[in-house]
């Protein structure tokens, strides 16, 4: 039944983006449907799966919770510590350990304002800490490294995502420029705008790029990165992505090797925000490595993640997913090694996605960044 224009102009909205995401949406690859599998979270940030299928996700806030494998949110977890969640700081990436079945432990990223001279000042710390026996809080809370120093100014690009190696014994961390003063990204004696590589325990290992080099931080594993929020191994290969804001335009997909300088500040494919050129235009120079791909126009990139092989979709195997802000969507590269050799972009306009996550299902599970924010999963049609 058609209703009355007059009366359907009256009638409030239902659901928009979430309503567009549940009709059939089509890939080169197939046909698949989005629905909401899990409500109620405020800027759904980060999150990985435990063994008993419960997927622990992080709210910028300043909350954790536990998901059930039917969608159900636990109430927050205890034990938080408490976070800077201030611009785009907050509570931000958190992973289970590898190990997590015998140790209970998870590791996971937050800002915090920390006293410095005779000044506070906000940064980047990598926290770890153990699960309790019944879920319900964290226990054993402790500080792995302060991505020092300490800016008092602004609370933009923290970085903030983590990714295990394959073989599960080094975790590497992603620090953002902290924007207020961006040359902090070239400077070696700073943690800022880097890949950081740590033991799992928190240990630097004696092979990273930079131990023993005077003035430079031992931490270091790459340098040159403006705000880098996406971090993916590639199966098989090994090869660590990491996808990254630029400017305006701009933004990035890497491929992260020991000891190189991605160039920000001193090269981008981007323009200020106001239009002038950065860094008197240039997009390449002696000693900087470029990015596997570049978008202008932006599309924000955020979370990244590759496909598994029993991803919903078969022809999705492989492929690594960009969560995007900017417009909003995903965009799905096919890759062959560090090749990339087609783009998609898909879910446009539907809402705004910070992380992506495959379910071990293989289902597409998409983290929104609303207030009123949401997982969604992606299946096949």
């Amino acid at each position: 039944m058609t209703l009355p224009r007059r009366l359907a102009l009256a009638l409030p909205l239902a659901a928009p983006a979430l309503a567009r995401a549940q009709d059939l949406q089509r890939s080169t690859r197939g046909a698949f449907r989005a629905r909401a599998w899990a409500e109620g979270l405020d800027r759904p940030w980060g999150g990985g799966f435990l063994p008993d299928g419960r997927l622990l996700v992080s709210e910028r806030p300043g909350r954790l919770r536990l998901v059930t494998p039917d969608g159900r949110v636990s109430a927050p977890l205890a034990g938080v510590p408490a976070v800077e969640a201030a611009g785009q700081g907050g509570l931000l990436d958190i992973q289970p350990a590898p190990d997590f079945p015998r140790t209970r432990e998870v590791l996971f990223v937050s800002s915090v304002v920390v006293q410095q001279g005779s000044e506070a000042g906000a940064l980047t710390r990598l926290w770890r800490a153990r699960l309790s026996a019944d879920g319900t809080a964290l226990e054993a809370v402790q500080p792995m490294l302060d991505c020092a120093p300490a800016q008092a100014r602004g609370r933009l690009h923290f970085g903030g995502r983590l990714a295990f190696s394959p073989d599960g014994r080094f975790v590497f961390l992603t620090t953002g420029d902290r924007n207020e003063t961006r040359e902090r990204a070239q400077r070696l004696d700073d943690l800022a705008g880097k890949v950081i590589r740590l033991t799992r325990d928190g240990q630097v290992p004696a092979d990273n790029p930079f131990v023993g080099r005077s003035g430079a931080r031992p931490e270091i594993w790459s340098f040159g990165h403006r705000n880098p929020q996406g971090i993916a191994f590639q199966p098989g290969t090994g090869m660590l992505m990491l996808a990254e804001f630029g400017p305006r335009g701009g933004d990035e997909l890497n491929l992260v090797e020991p000891g190189r300088n991605y160039g920000w500040p001193n090269v981008s494919y981007g323009r200020e925000y106001w239009g002038g050129s950065i860094a008197g235009g240039r997009t390449s120079g002696p000693g900087i490595t470029e990015p596997l791909r570049h978008w202008t126009p932006s599309v924000s990139p955020s979370g990244i993640a590759f496909a598994p092989q029993n991803a919903a979709l078969p022809g999705w195997r492989g492929s690594l997913f960009l969560a995007c802000l900017n417009p909003p969507g995903l965009v799905r590269l096919e890759m062959d090694g560090p090749r990339v050799t087609a783009e998609e972009r898909l879910l446009e306009g539907k809402a705004r996605f910070r992380q992506v996550i495959f379910a071990p299902d293989g289902a597409l599970l998409i983290l929104t960044d609303e207030a009123r924010g949401a997982i969604w999963r992606v299946e096949a049609a």
